[in-house]
C-alpha cells in the first residue's frame, strides 16, 4: 500500500462468492470464473468509493500452497498459505491494524463467528447482502456520473490554464497570418 487509507473494506471471498446468487452459479462451473468477476467488482467498488478493499481467499484445503497478493489500484488480492482460513487471515490483519480511532476498518462475511471476532477487536461488520446493496449502489452513481461526463461538453478553455490558451491564440493567429 502505498498511499494512506482511512477506510478499509476487508471481504471473505468465497463467503461472498458463496452468498452471492449470480457468483454462486458461475463458481459451480467455474470457480476462477467467479474470483475473477468478484474481484473486478470489487475494484470498481474501491475506486469509485476510495475505500481500499481487501479480499482474501483461502487456500485452507490446498496442498503445498504458498500465500500470494496481488494489488490492483484500492483492490489487494490475497490467497492464504495452505492451512490457513480466511478467518485465521483476516484476524490476523485486523490485529496487525490494532486499534486505531482514525480507521474504519468493515468486514464482509456472513460468518457468525468472524462477525464477532471483528466486532470484539474494534472492527465493524457488514453482511454479504449489505455489502451487495452497496456495489449496487456505487454501480448506479458510476453509470449516473459516466452518462454524465459523456453529455457534458469538454472544451479547450475548460482545461487549460487561461495564460496557455492565450498563447496557443497567438501562435494559432501567427500561423493564420503566414499563409
Amino acid at each position: 500500500m502505498k498511499k494512506k487509507f482511512t477506510d478499509y473494506l476487508i471481504v471473505d471471498g468465497y463467503n461472498v462468492i458463496n452468498a452471492w446468487s449470480d457468483l454462486n452459479e458461475m463458481a459451480k462451473v467455474d470457480l476462477e470464473g467467479a474470483r475473477e468477476k468478484l474481484n473486478f467488482i470489487l475494484g470498481e467498488y474501491a475506486a469509485f468509493s476510495g475505500i481500499y478493499t481487501i479480499v482474501v481467499y483461502d487456500a485452507y484445503r490446498v496442498k503445498a500452497h504458498t500465500k500470494r497478493e496481488e494489488e490492483i489500484g484500492n483492490l489487494k488480492i490475497v490467497y492464504t498459505k495452505e492451512k490457513q482460513t480466511a478467518d485465521s487471515y483476516i484476524e490476523k490483519l485486523i490485529t496487525e491494524f490494532g486499534p486505531k480511532k482514525h480507521l474504519s476498518i468493515r468486514v464482509a462475511s456472513d460468518d457468525m463467528a468472524e462477525q464477532q471476532m471483528v466486532l470484539g477487536k474494534g472492527g465493524s461488520r457488514i453482511t454479504t447482502r449489505e455489502l451487495n446493496i452497496e456495489v449496487q449502489r456505487s454501480n448506479t452513481k458510476i453509470k449516473t456520473t459516466t452518462k454524465t461526463k459523456k453529455t457534458e461538453k469538454n472544451t479547450l478553455e475548460d482545461v487549460v490554464d487561461t495564460d496557455v490558451l492565450r498563447k496557443l491564440e497567438e501562435i494559432r493567429k501567427g500561423i493564420s497570418k503566414g499563409k
